[in-house]
C-alpha cells in the first residue's frame, strides 16, 4: 500500500516548524556571552582581592588584630564568590548552552564539572549566598563598636533569612526527589 503523497502546504508547515525549532534550539548560544561577561567579573573580583591583599601585606605591622581578621574575611569572600562563579560558568555552560567534550580527558578537569543539574546548581548557589552572608556578619560582628543595634539587627534578620529560604529550598527538592 503506497503512502499518499504529503500536499505542499503541510510540507512548507513541516518545514516552518523544523526551521523554527532549530532557531530556538541555536539561541541558546546568546548565553554565551554571559557566560564570558562572568570572566570578566572574576577579573575584576581578581583586582579586588589583590588590591585587599597588598593593603594587608603592606600594613600587616601597623593593622589591628581585628582589622587583620576582616582584611581576611574580605580575602575568603572573594574566593568563595570566585568559585561561584565558576561552577555558574561551568555548569551553566554544560546544562544550556554545549557539552565541552574536548576537557573530558583533561586531566585538571574537576570531578564535578559535567555532573551538577540546574537543581545542584540552585543548591550550590544558595549555599554560597548563606556563607557569603555568614562572613559578611562576622565582619560586621567584628567591627561592631562602629555599627548601630538597627544595622546588625537587620543583617542578623536577613541573614536568618537567607538560611531559612536555603533549608526551606533544600527541603523542597528533597520531597520532590523522594516522589519520582
Amino acid at each position: 500500500m503506497e503512502s499518499e503523497p504529503t500536499p505542499p502546504a503541510a510540507r512548507r508547515s513541516g518545514d516552518v516548524e523544523h526551521y523554527f525549532e532549530h532557531i530556538l534550539f541555536g539561541s541558546r548560544w546568546i548565553m554565551a556571552p554571559v557566560y564570558f561577561g562572568l570572566v570578566g567579573a572574576m577579573l575584576i573580583l581578581l583586582v579586588k582581592f589583590g588590591f585587599e591583599l597588598w593593603h594587608l601585606v603592606s600594613h600587616v605591622f601597623v593593622l589591628k588584630e581585628s582589622e587583620i581578621i576582616i582584611g581576611v574575611l574580605t580575602l575568603v569572600d572573594v574566593a568563595l564568590i570566585m568559585n561561584l562563579l565558576i561552577i555558574i560558568i561551568f555548569s551553566g555552560y554544560e546544562n544550556f548552552v554545549s557539552k565541552m567534550e574536548d576537557l573530558h580527558s583533561h586531566r585538571d578537569r574537576p570531578e564535578w564539572m559535567g555532573h551538577i543539574s540546574f537543581t545542584d546548581l540552585k543548591i550550590k548557589v544558595i549555599g554560597s549566598i548563606v556563607a557569603i552572608s555568614g562572613i559578611e556578619l562576622l565582619k560586621s560582628f567584628m567591627n561592631v563598636e562602629n555599627l548601630t543595634d538597627r544595622h546588625l539587627a537587620w543583617m542578623v534578620g536577613i541573614h536568618l533569612t537567607f538560611v531559612a529560604s536555603g533549608v526551606l529550598y533544600a527541603a523542597m527538592d528533597r520531597l520532590q526527589g523522594k516522589g519520582h
